[in-house]
């Protein structure tokens, strides 16, 4: 089986487009996931994702569903174009006479998960604080005996006074925060999803040599992208819980993964794991349909195209 041959910098605006035309899609699903994943036992505002969604529409204004959104907007494409290229590396370089076993299909996963924490962990670290300020301000209004006493309300902050005050008090180290936990949550789904993808498109090529068709690696994507989104939502709302900074005066705090889930299970049961596992479904089914799309459709290689030629 031949593999299309794509240069680096196609990957990375391949990856970057699709990064920007997916988050825009479905970020106000992702802004329910994590209020969803961050209510607590006695602080439960939202009963479910289209409640989520109504009741931030009517407190914040349309717009409100995309707290948050520049910043990742502004991080996705180095995201995006770190994780795709670094497994279509992997796998080139573990590739041995054209064929490539499951397990080291897994490997590249696993490299691609670890680049890509680079970005990932400053990037959710500023999302969470921006997508849950309306959570907790929300609670301020209708939940006032979850709200510490004499405590004053303030401004939502912008991502560079989050990051400004992250690093002041707590230097890089700061926007790392719940790096430990990305790692578990990103190194698993990219173990899971990319040779997962990798099989479902096979299945939908017309024959050997060639690549499948635009709608057979979109479903692969989706189906890929929410198999791996469910199985390792454990991980992220632990991850959303550790790196969540302000929190109600009735929730938890936690001092690190272990510390995180034994409080979970004791005061909220085995269920709290799956918080928003519907929602990141919905995101990452979509995200990851799209970006295979714009990859193996080489939007990247068309733009490029337009560009002068060196000549030799």
């Amino acid at each position: 089986m031949a593999d299309k041959q794509i240069s680096l910098p196609a990957k990375l605006i391949n990856g970057g487009i699709a990064g920007l035309i997916g988050v825009t899609c479905v970020f106000p699903i992702d802004l329910a996931k994590t209020r969803l994943q961050n209510q607590q036992n006695g602080s439960r505002l939202y009963t479910s994702m289209s409640d989520c969604l109504i009741k931030t529409i009517r407190s914040e204004g349309y717009f409100g569903m995309y707290r948050g959104a520049a910043v990742n907007l502004t991080l996705v494409t180095p995201e995006k174009a770190i994780k795709l290229a670094a497994n279509d590396f992997f796998r080139h370089h573990l590739t041995k006479d054209g064929k490539l076993t499951l397990f080291k299909e897994m490997l590249a996963g696993c490299g691609a998960g670890t680049c890509q924490v680079i970005v990932t962990t400053p990037m959710e670290m500023l999302k969470i604080q921006l997508q849950d300020a309306g959570r907790l301000a929300a609670q301020r209004k209708l939940m006032p005996e979850t709200v510490a006493a004499g405590s004053v309300e303030t401004k939502s902050p912008t991502a560079m006074q989050l990051t400004r005050e992250l690093l002041r008090e707590k230097g890089i180290a700061g926007l790392y925060k719940g790096l430990g936990a990305t790692l578990l949550r990103d190194v698993p789904f990219s173990i899971i999803y990319f040779p997962l993808f990798a099989n479902l498109n096979n299945l939908g090529k017309k024959n050997a040599d060639g690549p499948a068709p635009f709608y057979v690696s979109f479903l692969s994507g989706c189906a890929a992208g929410s198999t791996a989104a469910v199985a390792v939502n454990p991980v992220d709302v632990i991850k959303t819980r550790l790196q969540s900074l302000n929190r109600g005066s009735t929730e938890d705090t936690y001092s690190g993964v272990t510390d995180c889930i034994r409080k979970i299970l004791r005061n909220e049961g085995p269920g709290a794991f799956l918080k928003g596992a519907y929602c990141r479904a919905l995101v990452i089914a979509p995200l990851f349909g799209i970006a295979q799309v714009v990859y193996f459709l080489g939007v990247a290689e068309f733009l490029l195209s337009f560009l002068p030629k060196k000549d030799n």
